[in-house]
């Protein structure tokens, strides 16, 4: 936390602590002391500040109006909020682990009442495991205090999450670089999973999102995905252009000696 942030409140719950903090229209949750997990702009909690965010949304592409939406991962509630307002999804389900995350959400961070949005507490693991083709779109975000969450790094997890799709269906994980190679922590093991054809943006924050779809190989075409963000700029209140500029197949990644 900067010294220009202000505390508005400190949180203790079986996980740690959790810091709200606020700095020039801006609300900011973190994880401990140090790890700032979510920002809200107060004017439009449905604006998406980091460029991580902005990138996922390039999934409506591919699923523009999809049916439901699952987040692993509620965070502050931003992206929930912005799918709410932008994409009309006819549900949204998000599943966090920390009561007193949705509690920050709905007390400092605008989450919305939409009552499109189902929050439900518990484990990621369980509920996905649980969930067998009930998504058309599934976004997987989950970190902790000290960084990503053990389970984006087991196989087996990602395989219920890609089975948890239905036909057509789109999941995608905000994994983190190893490095400044371009390639996910769990790159080799992602190949191994689902090929080495699915999409993804690195940026510069030090995530790399990655679109893995149900079946097959996503649609690539920039003029066309060019297109369909020029006509959400001024809906959206900024460009996604960046993100399609940097968007490649896993394949085309740097190769790492």
């Amino acid at each position: 936390m900067s010294n220009e942030e202000s505390l508005l409140e400190a949180i203790r719950d079986d996980y740690g602590v959790l810091r709200v903090t606020e700095s020039e229209g801006y609300r900011f949750l973190y994880f401990g002391e140090q790890t700032e997990q979510s920002c809200c702009f107060e004017a439009d909690p449905a604006w998406l500040e980091y460029d991580y965010t902005r990138a996922m949304l390039l999934a409506l592409y591919w699923q523009n109006r999809p049916q439901q939406v699952t987040l692993l991962g509620l965070g502050g509630g931003s992206l929930a909020n912005c799918l709410l307002k932008h994409f009309q999804p006819q549900q949204v389900t998000a599943v966090e682990l920390r009561p007193a995350v949705v509690d920050a959400g709905r007390k400092w961070l605008g989450l919305s009442e939409d009552p499109r949005l189902e929050i439900k507490i518990g484990c990621a693991e369980q509920y996905i495991n649980e969930s067998p083709a009930s998504c058309d779109l599934l976004f997987v975000d989950l970190y902790m205090e000290g960084g990503i969450s053990r389970l984006q790094l087991q196989a087996e997890f990602f395989q219920r999450c890609h089975r948890a799709l239905r036909p057509g269906g789109l999941l995608v994980i905000n994994q983190w670089q190893l490095g400044n190679t371009g390639n996910p922590y769990a790159g080799r093991m992602l190949e191994q999973l689902f090929g080495d054809k699915y999409l993804q943006v690195p940026v510069e924050e030090g995530n790399i999102l990655l679109f893995i779809p149900a079946s097959g190989q996503l649609f690539l075409e920039k003029l066309a995905l060019r297109s369909w963000a020029d006509d959400l700029e001024a809906q959206l209140g900024y460009s996604l252009r960046p993100y399609i500029e940097a968007l490649r197949r896993a394949s085309d990644a740097p190769v790492i000696d």
